[in-house]
């Protein structure tokens, strides 16, 4: 038995639904999360209109026989696309946009590619597939323009994006517990305030 990542199509992901759907409930049932396992549903429902999302992207973390990659287990998955234009203000978009700021928000995202999801089951965590997960969907980002979104409280999330040369952008004290990370190519990071991110 192995596990590995594995690019993936929006077609071939769907089709995994029920892995994608199972490690969504795990990855997200912790700290700081606490989220309801019945959330899987609605990510695995809302999965099927993303993946038609302009420059979507996915990869799997497999547990399983290299060779037989179909009868392998779902353990992780991350997905991306591109940030659309005008920048959208559902969901946790707003909250972004009051951490950057009108201008910044879209000098820097509007048309990156943006990270949605990372997930990784709790016993598949602390082997190199969370960062093979997120370069598998970022390696090929126009000009490095990839951003993120987490909890400024997922310290597991926030560590390991730092170690992998993401970058927190600084926002308001009074602003929302969120973290937005740019990826370490973005050329945003060209201003010493960003690259000196603690």
């Amino acid at each position: 038995m192995a596990r590995w990542v594995q690019p993936t199509g929006a077609e071939a992901l769907l089709a995994r639904r029920d892995g994608i759907r199972r490690t969504y409930a795990e990855a997200f049932a912790g700290p700081p999360w606490h989220e309801d396992p019945e959330l899987a549903d609605g990510y695995v429902h809302r999965l099927a209109k993303d993946a038609a999302r302009p420059g979507f992207r996915a990869a799997l973390a497999l547990d399983g026989v290299p060779e037989e990659p179909d009868a392998a287990s779902v353990v992780g998955f991350a997905t991306a696309w591109t940030t659309a234009s005008p920048f959208p203000s559902a969901r946790g978009y707003a909250a972004v946009a009051s951490v950057l700021g009108p201008e910044r928000t879209a000098a820097w995202l509007v048309g990156a590619l943006e990270v949605d999801e990372l997930a990784l089951s709790p016993h598949a965590r602390g082997t190199g597939l969370a960062a093979a997960l997120l370069e598998s969907v970022t390696a090929s980002a126009p000009e490095g323009r990839c951003w993120l979104l987490t909890s400024a409280d997922a310290e597991p999330a926030v560590r390991l994006y730092r170690r992998l040369g993401w970058r927190r952008v600084p926002g308001p004290a009074e602003g929302p517990d969120i973290a937005v990370f740019l990826g370490p190519g973005h050329p945003a990071l060209r201003d010493p305030a960003l690259r000196a991110d603690a």
